[in-house]
């Protein structure tokens, strides 16, 4: 007969075993994080002159300019993360400015076909098709948020699911702290 220990009696109890799996999880997404943030590049943004799918240029450096902070969101038509963010990056760009970045996810036809399907902007959206503006922010997964402060540092970075709200706070943030 093998040898069977029992457990302590506290580690028995329903509540203790829940609280070891939500740690067991978090202990899980603090470390998927860590490697989706990746090389994420920090200090200042990079240049970002752009053109949308409709013609329209962007220009980070110029809306900086303009005292408020920005939202460089990158994201891929084929992300399931990215579906549940975009109408949450959709409200925050009626009261911020947003480059919306579509990485490796089709023509600027299909980008813009996929925006009106989704009631999305297409002013802001930004064909990246190779991948070359995920590359230079350093992004490693989609969707990848960086708040650019007024200065034109990068003042968050947000790899993965966030909220409507989360994003506001991290803009409004930026901005108040460089009052």
């Amino acid at each position: 007969m093998p040898f069977k220990k029992s457990l302590p009696p506290w580690l028995q109890k329903k509540w203790v075993k829940n609280s070891l799996t939500v740690l067991v999880f978090v202990a899980i997404f603090l470390i998927l994080r860590a490697f989706m943030q990746g090389d994420v590049i920090q200090g200042k943004a990079p240049t970002l002159q752009v053109q949308s799918i409709t013609g329209q240029p962007l220009n980070l450096q110029a809306l900086n300019q303009q005292g408020k902070p920005v939202l460089v969101h990158i994201w891929a038509t084929w992300c399931p993360i990215c579906d549940l963010t975009k109408g949450s990056v959709e409200s925050v760009a009626n009261d911020y400015a947003v480059i919306n970045i579509a990485t490796q996810s089709g023509s600027d036809a299909e980008l813009k076909a996929f925006a009106k399907a989704n009631e999305m902007n297409p002013e802001i959206i930004v064909n990246d098709a190779d991948g070359q503006w995920m590359q230079i922010f350093g992004a490693k997964a989609v969707p990848a948020s960086f708040i650019i402060d007024p200065n034109g540092d990068i003042a968050f970075v947000e790899v993965g699911f966030t909220s409507a709200w989360g994003l506001r706070l991290r803009l409004w943030w930026a901005r108040i702290s460089h009052e």
